[in-house]
């Protein structure tokens, strides 16, 4: 990849996908130990679906430079949490869907959630 194609990438983020109060408590730890060792802003913990995530989630956010540390780290540690690992150039439709990698199971998205882009 050219550096003007990965120029265009800002962030990365990383939802630690949960189903239930165990799941959530194992993002929280995860996500925890992640702030602990790495430059990165831990989101808000839901329990619900938002935006076009499928499950509970909660978001990682880190520069793109962090991008080789973070997430072998995160491959290492997940346990059995789902990561749903995207770039974030701007454009959310490509940022979900072409953008991105799993991390455990892949769980399909909500894209709907993009039509009023």
């Amino acid at each position: 990849m050219s550096d003007s194609m990965t120029s265009r990438i800002s962030y990365y983020h990383a939802h630690l996908y949960y189903t239930d109060e165990q799941g959530l408590a194992a993002a929280r730890e995860l996500a925890d130990q992640a702030e602990r060792q790495f430059p990165l802003r831990v989101g808000r913990f839901h329990e619900k679906q938002v935006g076009p995530h499928p499950l509970w989630s909660c978001q990682l956010s880190f520069a793109p430079e962090e991008f080789g540390r973070i997430v072998p780290w995160l491959a290492l540690n997940r346990g059995s949490l789902d990561i749903f690992v995207q770039v974030g150039t701007g454009d959310d439709r490509f940022d979900h869907t072409q953008g991105v990698m799993w991390l455990g199971n892949s769980h399909t998205l909500n894209l709907a959630a993009f039509d009023n882009d």
